[in-house]
């Protein structure tokens, strides 16, 4: 704990979802992306990210979203903005890749080698990824935090 014996706050397990119908979402995921199902019920389905997941749970029920988001952290950018484009999926105004799924969550693309985000190197190994190498830049802002990749 830190000194004002407050916990902190280290990371995400997983973000949940919502979406309205699970084998839609799955479907629609899968057009985009290579994952692995972890889990599935009739209400909720469970994508692994690695020591993380994504819960997609059935329910949504408020209006699409507009500067509430989550941001994707893949290991090709370039091929999600191609595969989008491919699918005819509007890709939204701005400088970030975003997007809206099908039930109005907006989703945004965050390649792996440009940001401080870290997978540990067993971690990335087992997910059959290997050979990701941060940018300068990434590899700065992780050294002005001490915590540079050794």
């Amino acid at each position: 704990m830190n000194a004002e014996n407050k916990p902190r706050l280290i990371g995400f397990n997983h973000v949940a979802l919502e979406v309205g119908d699970i084998d839609e979402a799955l479907d629609y995921y899968a057009q985009l992306f290579d994952f692995k199902l972890r889990n599935r019920s009739e209400n909720a389905a469970f994508i692994d990210l690695g020591d993380q997941f994504i819960n997609f749970s059935k329910g949504r029920k408020q209006a699409a979203d507009d500067a509430r988001h989550v941001g994707f952290v893949v290991d090709d950018k370039d091929a999600v903005r191609k595969r989008l484009e491919e699918l005819g999926i509007e890709i939204l105004p701005g400088r970030f890749l975003d997007f809206l799924d099908p039930w109005g969550n907006r989703i945004e693309i965050i390649g792996y080698t440009n940001i401080q985000y870290t997978k540990a190197p067993h971690v990335l190994r087992g997910m059959g990824i290997e050979g990701l190498e941060k940018t300068q830049k990434a590899i700065d802002e992780l050294t002005e935090k001490g915590m540079a990749p050794e």
